[in-house]
């Protein structure tokens, strides 16, 4: 019976300390870039892709809203999340997440930019012409659909939304915002190109009836990024398994309906550009109060 004991004891010790646990089921956090039922859409396919290849279990959580995600990750014991730039550039800065490896679509582009946009018919050019109107943000952690055009509105002498601003709400998505200006809840509105691309492929009103006043620089695509004491070895596995998916004709399919020619590795750095847009636009990210009201 002793003996028993101790080989219990000794592959529990084994169990843990190799964290297989950990490999055995990963949960991995989507952000609210579009409706909950695409991204499930979406991802769910690359997840079971991930699972065949590699063991590891793959289950995706919505995290609800932008401006809670980092909590959301740590209260819900998340292991990673397909992060956007800035709730990546904060997931680095307040929890030390790393970044593994993000998409590149079938323009060859693994970045995409932030747009702020009007109604054609509008009557709005400029930031002038913009003054006691109605802005549509997406979210205060998001940089195409908040810190860009935050930024951008600095830049040209707005140092007051509330003042400048007839009205300005959250959306709570991209394309909601894009809803938001072509159904004339509002006259200004700010999104990612890449969810605006999607959205002109079905519906003519997106390219027709909006034109861009403004664009971001280039930001990382949504970037899987894992905390930082998942072990190394499930941290190896995920990123290899995803930068190899194109050398696959099943993982060339799944990345198709994906969006997606291929994953490439990302780093801290690709993060740049959203560290200098944050500091642009007067945030320090390690004190950023990003609920929205």
């Amino acid at each position: 019976m002793g003996h028993r004991y101790l080989f219990i004891t000794l592959f529990l010790v084994v169990f843990f300390s190799e964290g297989v646990l950990h490999a055995a089921e990963l949960t991995i956090g989507l952000i609210p870039e579009q409706n909950v039922f695409k991204q499930f859409k979406r991802y769910e396919p690359l997840g079971k892709y991930i699972e065949k290849r590699t063991g590891i279990k793959i289950r995706f959580s919505a995290l609800s809203r932008y401006g809670n995600i980092v909590e959301s990750f740590s209260e819900e014991k998340m292991d990673g999340a397909f992060w956007g730039s800035f709730t990546g550039a904060l997931a680095i800065t307040k929890l030390g997440i790393e970044p593994v490896a993000r998409p590149v679509n079938f323009t060859g582009a693994s970045t995409y930019s932030g747009y702020i946009f009007v109604r054609k018919d509008s009557g709005i050019t400029d930031v002038e012409s913009m003054k006691d109107s109605v802005f549509a943000f997406v979210d205060k952690a998001t940089s195409a659909g908040y810190i860009f055009p935050v930024a951008y509105l600095k830049e040209h002498g707005v140092n007051d939304i509330d003042g400048y601003f007839k009205e300005h709400y959250f959306t709570g998505s991209h394309d909601a915002a894009v809803y938001a200006v072509l159904n004339g809840e509002a006259h200004i509105g700010c999104a990612k190109n890449t969810v605006i691309d999607f959205l002109a492929k079905e519906d003519r009103r997106v390219k027709d009836d909006l034109v861009v006043l403004a664009k971001s620089p280039d930001f990382p695509s949504n970037t899987l990024g894992l905390r930082r004491d998942l072990p190394q070895d499930v941290k190896k596995k995920l990123r290899q398994v995803l930068i190899d998916m194109n050398k696959d004709p099943e993982g060339r399919e799944v990345l198709r309906d994906f969006g997606a020619v291929r994953f490439i590795e990302s780093t801290r750095a690709d993060y740049d550009p959203v560290f200098k847009v944050s500091e642009k636009a007067g945030i320090d990210l390690r004190n950023y109060t990003y609920k929205n009201r």
